[in-house]
């Protein structure tokens, strides 16, 4: 019975969970940089959404 030598194989420097944390990291910065981009709109939208009475304004706009 013969031994057989196991190569091993050249792993790269990355593993896996480091590429899923990159993309997560990469994914939050993203979505961060939009909600820091769209916050002027958006606190511009709430206001005149509580001028306008929000959910009980359903008696005033019909």
């Amino acid at each position: 019975m013969t031994m057989l030598k196991r190569y091993r194989t050249v792993r790269s420097a990355t593993t896996g969970r480091q590429v899923l944390i990159a993309q997560a990291a990469l994914l939050g910065g993203l979505l961060l940089a939009l909600v820091v981009k769209e916050l002027p709109g958006i606190t511009r939208e709430v206001r005149i959404y509580r001028m306008t009475g929000g959910l009980r304004a359903h008696r005033r706009y019909p």
